[in-house]
């Protein structure tokens, strides 16, 4: 893409972090490679301005240039005056004379990658008021169980009476749990349990085994505190320097990238938490049927209706134990309520062993 340069369009403001922001978007971008000549363009106040950023560009020998609106929608910026700027709503713009080519793409729009910001984003501002109940609550960790969570469970176990009654007490610890952390009963139904999965993650978080995960949303709703004391760790790679080139590189998705990489520094013996991506999973999947990987206990969770509930059957066939919650719903809630549960367990199994 040598000959192709993008340009990001932002609204402009009087104040200093609109330009900044966009600039370490631009900045990014470049790094990433797929686009080499990257700038940056305002509507108002800050400059450049459109026509500027685009002569720039063209100055630097590219042919074709692609514009993208740094807004969450479309409205009166990015269907009416971008377009007249542009000269898009002409017969024959003045650049298209002069052989370049321009291309006009769409805002940001509701993303799932926006959305998973977004979250992030929440749940460092509760942690920054200190409100780690408030965090248990919501997405499924067992931190300090207080009132609210013990409500709540009590009313998951009368929901979910006769089911109970029929699984093992650790099945329906996770069960319950994860039903606490989506409000959905369905996921009584929804979960699949290999056998020994329960045994061989708990015996993993007593051996101080690494944890490693997808995304940073699992990795955000996990008590490392409480998991450090049994020596061990979370990992994880998505936004690692080196699965992001390979991603680049590969063509690959970087989520396929990270599980990638994880795998070459050593999966054996950890407990694998996939609760967003089925590239992840796909990838590991591929990994152990071909014997070049053996980690203690699979969690795959992936959400949607493209692969997702593919990726989990693909883990299912797998000889390693595995936790999955089958067809297309599930997420990064649901991975982190199962592994919580197993922590909770295996402090349980701890205090008991010292008594």
């Amino acid at each position: 893409m040598d000959k192709v340069g993008l340009v990001l369009i932002g609204h402009g403001s009087k104040l200093p972090h609109n330009r900044e922001n966009l600039e370490k978007l631009a900045d990014i971008l470049r790094k990433k490679s797929r686009f080499k000549i990257v700038g940056v363009s305002f509507m108002i106040r800050d400059r450049p301005k459109i026509p500027e950023a685009i002569e720039s560009i063209i100055k630097q020998g590219v042919k074709k240039i692609v514009l993208i609106p740094t807004f969450l929608a479309h409205g009166v910026h990015t269907e009416q005056e971008i377009p007249e700027i542009l000269g898009l709503k002409r017969e024959e713009s003045m650049l298209r004379a002069q052989g370049v080519e321009i291309i006009y793409g769409e805002p940001l729009g509701s993303d799932e990658r926006i959305a998973e910001i977004i979250e992030e984003k929440a749940l460092r501002a509760l942690s920054q008021e200190s409100s780690e109940a408030y965090i248990a609550h919501d997405i499924g960790t067992l931190t300090t169980s207080n009132k609210m969570f013990e409500t709540s469970i009590s009313i998951v176990r009368q929901i979910l009476s006769d089911t109970l009654e029929k699984v093992p007490k650790a099945h329906a610890t996770i069960i319950e749990r994860v039903v606490h952390a989506t409000a959905n009963p369905e996921f009584a139904k929804l979960l699949f349990i290999s056998e020994k999965a329960i045994k061989a993650g708990v015996d993993a978080i007593r051996a101080g085994a690494s944890i490693i995960v997808d995304v940073k949303m699992v990795k955000a709703g996990i008590n490392e505190a409480r998991l450090k004391g049994f020596g061990g760790r979370i990992l994880t790679y998505i936004d690692d320097e080196r699965a992001i080139n390979l991603a680049n590189h590969e063509s690959i998705t970087r989520a396929t990238a990270a599980m990638r990489l994880a795998i070459n520094e050593g999966v054996d013996g950890s407990i694998i938490l996939i609760g967003n991506s089925p590239t992840a999973a796909f990838e590991l999947a591929n990994v152990v049927k071909q014997g070049l990987a053996r980690p203690a206990l699979i969690v795959a969770t992936p959400v949607g209706f493209i692969s997702a509930a593919k990726s989990k059957e693909a883990i299912s066939q797998l000889p390693i134990p595995f936790i999955i919650v089958k067809g297309p719903k599930g997420g990064s809630a649901v991975a982190v309520a199962i592994f919580n549960a197993l922590l909770f367990i295996a402090e349980g199994e701890t205090k008991t062993s010292k008594a």
